[in-house]
Order: structure tokens, then C-alpha cells, then sequence
């Protein structure tokens, strides 16, 4: 049997992206205490600040889910963009813009006079976490409410039931999948977010694995590592399990709300949109009108832009195999699913584990190298995602009338399979690009010495307290995270269109 030229690249990636499992075990076996007090600890805080986000995200993303879905609105479209636009901030942007903004002395107490509470803890991770989450509930909900037949909630009216009594015993029963696949998206962000919880004062899992690297106690930071990377694990697994095909589409339920019903709506969601959106860039606005451009180097831009690029560059390349793997057979299929492990993986104990890599490599340790082996290890699922979509909608016809017509494979793939896939390559390439630029914690970690990119600046000014200089970086990463989440919009839509 014949093993298609795409295996060996796509084996050696899965085989890295293993890599830093087994070297966060050979550390953790040098640390002592497991479960010790203070890990039980970290452990209830971790699994707390989890819990109250994804109850957050849910009674936030389920009711605009059936807004955006059902209800019929005045410029509809316009409205689920502003509904799914916290994903376009990082988590730590509104972390940072929240505490700075209430509490004693913080910005609305000295530009109004009026004392709020302050932002830090669990209660504020929990509300910052919850923000910028539940898009991610609203976005799948709405996925499978889409796939209802309004004919259903008609009949049950017929049947005498109100419309609360439809919603609560014929639709979320249906969507409850949807729901839950959102559900685990935020866990599974909440528990790999390091920004927040750090800058709230919180001691999770991320935050303390931070303390102790910074500690030089790399065998008790691999030993946490591994415990949140088993939680993930079974979070993972559960995701897996969870089914979310569609049901056959039908006539879509349109409801028509009155005016006061309407105002109702908007009154309930705007604190969380202006929490959300408005703040943060209210906050950097007033900054930069305050400080100017001058506090700003953007040397730093460029060094996050230059990192960016060449991981995504790099990471395309690995990500063609892997994805042409993926459509040869089981093995590859199973090699594709073992490079989305490091997806899974936290940019905390991604950067504790090549830390240790690079100490036993000289020649790598605190280098640009370093840091976008990291990139590529983290983001490479989103280009094999996206080549792989493109991959699959090519005709095989074509690519079986070259050969046929003599042509070797390499021909076959520069001269058909590459141009006609290059939408997807591009795509992939531009989401890993928006990620390693918004990427905090493993850049922290790995980054050369003197290499500041806009997330890690971010961190200093946080850590020094000059928030005025945080502006230009805070707007910037926000302008570059919008424009991944418009791709991501945009592919979304490019689907549903073919099929």
C-alpha cells in the first residue's frame, strides 16, 4: 500500500505537537505535594470562576440568541455583529479598561464623582469572563434555533400553549445541544485565559503557573500545568460527545414584538453591549485624548506584526500536509485531530513547557524562533481548519483529469490543488496571524529579552500603573481583533451560501 506523500509532514506535526506534554511531565516528576492546600485552593477558584462564567454566558447568549434568530428587528444583520462583537476584545483589554475604570479612584469616580465599586476578584473575573463569553453560547444557540421548524411552535400553539410555554417545552429541549456546545467554548476559554484572572487579582490555575515560572519553580508550575490540562482534557472529551447536527430546515419562526416589548429588549442588553464594547474603547479614547501618541514606541507594533507573519507563514506551510492528510485516510484523520491538541492547551503551559524545551536547547532559548514554534503549535489547528474546508469543496475530477492527462502529483498540486485552495491557505494564514497578535501569555513567556509586542506592553503599563500608555496598544489590538472576527463572519456566511 502506497503511503500518500502527505503523511510523513503531517506525522512529524502531530509528533510536536505532543512535545510539550511529555515535557511538562519529566518537570511535574521533579515536583512534591500534588494536592497540597493551596492547590485545592487554586483548583476552587479555577472551577468557580468556570462555573459562574458559562451560568453567565447562558443567561446572556440564549435570550439574544432567540433575539437575533426569531425576532424580527430593524436592520437585523447590524444587530448580530454588535451582539457578537466582545469576541472582537481580547478578555484582558476589558479586564484591564474595567479595573481601571471603577472602584475608588478609578476613572468614572474621578471624571464624575460618583464611587462604584471596585473590579477585582472573583465577582469581577467572573463579569469580565462573562462579557466577553457569551457570544459563544448566542452564536451556537442561534445555529440550531435556525434549524427549527417554525411549524412546531404553531402546532403547540394550536394546542393552547402561550409562547412562553413553547419556548420552555418545545424549543430549548431541541436546542439544549446547541447550548451546551457553547457552554463548553467558555469553559474551555475561561480555564486557558490568563489576562483576567491576573489582572483581577484571582488565583487560578494560569495566574499562579505565571507566579511560580517567574519563581524559577518550573517543576511546581509543570505540575499545575498538567492538572489544568487534565481538566481541559475531559472538557475536550465531553465536546467531542456532543452532537449538534441539524434538524430539517423549515419554515424559520418570525416573531414581531411591539414597541414597548422592543424597548424592554434593548433596556435588559445594553449595560452588558456598553460593558462590553463601549467602555473599553470609551476608556482608550479618553487616554489617548489625554496622553497623545508620544508615550508610544511603534517599533513595538512592527515586532508584532513581524512575529505574526512569519507564524502564519509557517504555520500554513505545516498546515497543507496535514490537511491533504486528513482527507487520505483514518490515519491521517487521526494525525489531524492529535495537532489540535495544542489548540487545547493553555498559552501558559504551552510557554512553561518550551521554556524547559529551550533550556535544554541553548541555541533556541529566549529567541524569535522560540516563540513562533509556540505560535504555530498553538494556532496551527485554525489553518488546518481552513485548508482543509477549501480541500474538501475542490472537484476531484480535476485533479483526476490531470493525472490522467500525465501529469505528476507535484504538477498537480502547484498548477490545480494550490491556486484553487488558496482562499482557504490566505484565510488560515490571516486568523493565525489575528491570534499571535492578540496572544498574551505565551509571548510573555518565550519572548526574546527586549522583544515587547502590543499584548505584552499591554501587560507592563498594567504592571507599572501608567494605564495612559496603554491606549495606542489597547486600540490597535482591538482594530486587528475585529478584523478576525469579520473573517470568521465572513467564512461563516461563505458556508451557509454552500450548502
Amino acid at each position: 500500500m502506497k503511503i500518500p506523500a502527505s503523511y510523513p509532514m503531517a506525522l512529524l506535526a502531530a509528533l510536536v505537537a505532543l512535545t510539550p506534554v511529555y515535557v511538562l511531565i519529566v518537570l511535574a516528576s521533579d515536583a512534591s505535594s500534588v494536592f497540597d492546600t493551596h492547590n485545592l485552593q487554586i483548583l476552587g477558584n479555577t472551577l468557580s470562576l468556570m462555573g459562574l462564567t458559562v451560568l453567565g454566558s447562558i443567561l446572556i447568549g440564549v435570550p439574544l440568541a432567540f433575539i437575533s434568530a426569531y425576532v424580527h428587528l430593524p436592520f437585523k444583520k447590524l444587530w448580530l455583529v454588535v451582539f457578537a462583537a466582545p469576541l472582537a476584545i481580547p478578555s484582558y483589554i476589558g479586564a484591564f479598561t474595567l479595573y481601571a475604570a471603577f472602584g475608588p479612584g478609578g476613572e468614572i469616580n474621578t471624571l464624575t464623582g460618583i464611587e462604584t465599586p471596585s473590579m477585582y476578584g472573583l465577582t469581577g473575573a467572573a463579569i469580565v469572563m462573562t462579557l466577553y463569553t457569551f457570544p459563544f453560547v448566542m452564536m451556537t444557540t442561534r445555529s440550531s434555533l435556525l434549524s427549527l421548524d417554525a411549524s412546531m411552535v404553531n402546532a403547540a400553539r394550536t394546542l393552547g400553549m402561550s409562547m412562553t410555554q413553547s419556548i420552555f417545552k418545545v424549543i430549548l429541549p431541541r436546542v439544549v445541544n446547541g447550548i451546551a456546545a457553547g457552554s463548553l467554548l467558555v469553559a474551555l476559554y475561561t480555564l486557558s485565559d490568563f489576562g483576567t484572572p491576573a489582572m483581577m487579582r484571582l488565583d487560578t490555575f494560569t495566574r499562579v503557573i505565571y507566579v511560580e515560572y517567574n519563581a524559577f519553580a518550573l517543576g511546581r508550575a509543570a505540575m499545575l500545568s498538567l492538572q489544568l490540562m487534565v481538566i481541559v482534557g475531559f472538557l475536550l472529551l465531553v465536546e467531542s460527545q456532543i452532537k449538534t447536527a441539524p434538524e430539517r430546515h423549515g419554515r424559520p419562526l418570525i416573531l414581531f414584538p411591539s414597541k414597548l416589548q422592543l424597548s424592554a429588549m434593548f433596556v435588559t442588553f445594553a449595560p452588558v453591549l456598553l460593558l462590553a464594547i463601549g467602555l473599553p474603547l470609551a476608556i482608550f479614547s479618553l487616554w489617548l485624548a489625554r496622553d497623545g501618541f508620544s508615550s508610544f514606541d511603534f517599533s513595538i507594533a512592527w515586532n508584532s506584526t513581524y512575529a505574526s507573519s512569519i507564524a502564519a507563514i509557517v504555520a500554513v506551510i505545516v498546515a497543507i500536509p496535514v490537511a491533504h492528510a486528513a482527507l487520505s485516510g483514518k490515519a491521517g484523520r487521526i494525525m489531524e485531530r492529535v495537532t489540535y491538541f495544542g489548540f487545547g492547551i493553555p498559552g501558559i503551559v504551552m510557554g512553561t513547557a518550551l521554556v524547559y524545551g529551550g533550556l535544554q536547547l541553548p541555541f533556541l532559548y529566549q529567541t524569535l524562533g522560540l516563540l513562533i514554534i509556540a505560535y504555530m503549535l498553538r494556532f496551527l489547528p485554525l489553518a488546518v481548519g481552513s485548508v482543509r474546508t477549501s480541500t474538501e469543496h475542490l472537484d476531484p475530477s480535476l485533479v483526476k483529469s490531470a493525472r490522467v492527462l500525465g501529469a505528476s502529483p507535484r504538477e498537480v498540486f502547484t498548477r490545480i490543488t494550490l491556486p484553487l485552495t488558496m482562499r482557504g491557505i490566505i484565510a488560515g494564514a490571516a486568523l493565525v496571524f489575528l491570534e499571535a497578535m492578540r496572544e498574551l501569555e505565551a509571548t510573555l513567556l518565550l519572548g526574546p529579552t527586549g522583544f515587547e509586542t502590543l499584548s505584552t506592553y499591554l501587560w507592563r503599563v498594567y504592571e507599572a500603573g501608567y494605564f495612559g500608555r496603554a491606549a495606542i496598544p489597547g486600540l490597535l489590538l482591538v482594530v486587528i481583533s475585529a478584523c478576525g472576527l469579520a473573517i470568521m463572519m465572513s467564512g461563516e456566511k461563505r458556508n451557509q451560501f454552500e450548502h
